[in-house]
């Protein structure tokens, strides 16, 4: 014995009109491509974050092994991020060499300026943030710190 056959049940009368319907579709597809670029950004910021942490990680183990101060996690964070910021974007380059030649100075300034030989402390950190943050950049720097004068003249902190 077979089933009877069923009719198919008719289609209930559309009330919107035509364009009614293409506002719908139109802003439903804005604003599903909206949540993806949204999606899109919030996993890329959340990789960018756990690489910017585990340079942070690295250079306060590299400065505590160097004797040195070290900030606070979220501060490096903040400052080099994950790609080392200011300071990798251009460190062997004249501006960059000048305003830290102007750091290492007696604090005076126009006519009363004078260089000094500055702490070796003060160009360490540096030094340590270029090792961790932009290796390729170190041997250049390395060079122009070796060229300068320092010396072991604030003392230690005890």
């Amino acid at each position: 014995m077979t089933a009877p056959a069923q009719t198919p049940v008719p289609a209930p009368p559309e009330h919107q009109s035509r364009r009614e319907r293409t506002w719908i579709y139109v802003v439903s597809c804005i604003i599903l491509l909206a949540l993806a670029v949204w999606a899109v950004l919030a996993f890329s910021a959340v990789r960018e974050s756990v690489r910017a942490q585990e340079k942070a990680d690295e250079l306060i183990a590299a400065l505590q092994d160097a004797g040195l101060r070290t900030p606070e996690r979220d501060q490096i964070i903040r400052v080099l991020g994950e790609d080392g910021g200011a300071t990798c974007s251009s460190p062997n380059e004249a501006l960059s060499r000048a305003t830290l030649l102007a750091l290492l100075s007696n604090g005076a300034t126009g006519p009363g300026e004078r260089p000094v030989i500055a702490d070796s402390r003060a160009v360490r950190g540096q030094l340590i943030i270029i090792e961790v943050y932009c290796p390729e950049e170190l041997e250049d720097f390395q060079q122009f710190i070796d060229d300068l004068k320092t010396d072991d003249v604030a003392g230690t902190r005890s």
